[in-house]
């Protein structure tokens, strides 16, 4: 505990944990406050984040980079599923579906350039393991694939009465939840020796015990639920006061606040040398997203959705996706990087983003 006050104490972000208790009480007295919730709920994650890199971080050190990257990519998913079924709950299924592709987005190319792009102005040339990449590229193609059946006989199903769309929907959730688990029975158990991170031979700060990283994690996640919670709550009310189209909240805005966690711990580690558990997380996040979040959410709308949730987006979500999969496996294939090649990564993202914002706010076409 006291590693973790003198943390609070010598970290300027952390002092934005003001905003937690705030967001929390402005949503009892102000619940129609949307604007102001959204905001605060944006500056409560960010702090919330950055306790959550630190935690996590002294958990890799005891588990590995590998499994630390997973540990932090499911913790990060929790809150973006918790922000979904809200919005399930809801009926919001434009969200639900935007802020599924936006996250897979967000982590192959934001999250991924972000780090190769810090990692790089730090290090010349940076090296990582080749294997792990591979491995969530093609889990994430899979999934793309799979993003497109549903899409391919949409006509097809509208001339038939409708139905067989959500039965494939619902078969695909099953076939990917199963992949998602035969991957992690690969990749931590029967061939763990290939996922083996990458020795850079560079001391690192003495961790936290492990006692306090464990209670940290699990109390700041909670945290991050609730605040969650708020944000999807306020957040398409804020989108119109700024002008943004319902695409572009799920897509960008959610997908970034959902994902904060993340970036944290990933962008930390690149800029310690640590590519191995940046790479992990960006992509295992994504691919966890693709084969466990969205499967998981058509499966839960059958009890808390309106109606079932399909797994059929519009043409410009799965085109995004598909890009984002072909580009992340193409540049990881080396297992080198520097700085521009993050760059790179950035300017597809960016290209993503301006165009979702150009979408009118009042166009829910794209369901």
């Amino acid at each position: 505990m006291t590693a973790l006050l003198k943390e609070i104490r010598h970290n300027p972000l952390l002092w934005m944990l003001v905003f937690v208790p705030v967001v929390l009480v402005a949503a009892r007295t102000a619940p129609t406050s949307h604007t102001l919730l959204f905001v605060l709920a944006v500056l409560a994650i960010v702090p919330l984040a950055a306790l959550l890199s630190h935690a996590t971080e002294a958990v890799a050190e005891k588990t590995g980079d590998a499994v630390g990257g997973l540990l932090n990519a499911t913790l990060g998913n929790l809150t973006e599923l918790i922000i979904a079924v809200a919005a399930l709950q809801a009926g919001q299924y434009m969200l639900v579906k935007a802020s599924i592709a936006g996250a897979i987005v967000t982590n192959a190319l934001f999250m991924l350039g972000a780090s190769f792009l810090l990692g790089g102005l730090r290090y010349h040339v940076q090296d990582y393991n080749r294997a792990g990449a591979r491995l969530h590229s093609s889990l994430l193609l899979m999934a793309t694939i799979a993003l497109l059946a549903p899409s391919a006989i949409a006509d097809l199903d509208l001339a038939a009465g409708g139905g067989i769309v959500q039965r494939l929907s619902t078969g695909i959730a099953v076939l990917l939840i199963a992949a998602y688990a035969m991957s992690l029975l690969f990749s931590l158990n029967t061939h763990k020796e290939l996922f083996a991170s990458v020795d850079h031979g560079e001391s690192k700060e003495a961790p936290w015990p492990i006692g306090v990283a464990v209670a940290t994690l699990v109390v700041v996640t909670v945290f991050v639920a609730l605040v969650s919670e708020i944000f999807v709550e306020s957040v398409q009310q804020a989108a119109e006061t700024f002008g943004m189209s319902p695409a572009f909240v799920g897509f960008i805005i959610v997908a970034i606040v959902g994902a904060a966690a993340e970036m944290a711990v990933a962008f930390s580690a690149a800029r310690k040398n640590r590519l191995d558990m940046s790479v992990s997380i960006a992509l295992g996040s994504a691919s966890q997203i693709a084969l466990f979040v969205a499967p998981v959410l058509v499966l839960l709308s059958y009890f808390v959705g309106p109606a079932p949730m399909s797994l059929q987006f519009w043409p410009g979500a799965v085109t995004m996706v598909m890009i984002a999969t072909v580009t992340a496996t193409f540049i990881t294939n080396s297992g080198r990087s520097a700085w521009f090649v993050g760059l790179l990564l950035l300017f597809i993202y960016a290209i993503f983003a301006m165009t979702l914002y150009m979408v009118p706010p009042g166009s829910h076409e794209l369901v």
